[in-house]
C-alpha cells in the first residue's frame, strides 16, 4: 500500500465544495480542512505509483477549485493502530 499525503490549495468560497468531491475519489481515505497556507489535506491510499498518478494527477486535480497541489509520499508509518490492516478490508 502507497501513502500520499496532498496539500491542497482551493480557491476560498468552494473549500467545502473542493473538499467533498475530493472525498469522493477513490483511493482518497480523508480529507482534512485546516489552518495556515494549506486549505486541505488529503489522504490517499492506493496499491501503486500508477495509481497515486491517477488519483492525484487525472482526477483530485481536475476537480474545479482545486488550485494547486503538493504531494508527499510516505515510506514508512509510525502508528498506535494497525493501518494495514485498517485499509485492508475486503482485499483478496
Amino acid at each position: 500500500m502507497i501513502t500520499a499525503i496532498v496539500f491542497i490549495n482551493a480557491e476560498t468560497s468552494r473549500i467545502s465544495e473542493v473538499a467533498q468531491q475530493i472525498a469522493d475519489v477513490s483511493g482518497v481515505s480523508e480529507v482534512y480542512s485546516t489552518t495556515g497556507t494549506i486549505d486541505l489535506i488529503a489522504m490517499v491510499r492506493v496499491q501503486s505509483m500508477d495509481d497515486v498518478a491517477a488519483t492525484i494527477a487525472d482526477r483530485l486535480n481536475k476537480i474545479p477549485g482545486v488550485v494547486n497541489t503538493e504531494t508527499h509520499i510516505a515510506f514508512k508509518a509510525y502508528s498506535s493502530i494497525d493501518l494495514e490492516s485498517t485499509f485492508s478490508l475486503g482485499a483478496d
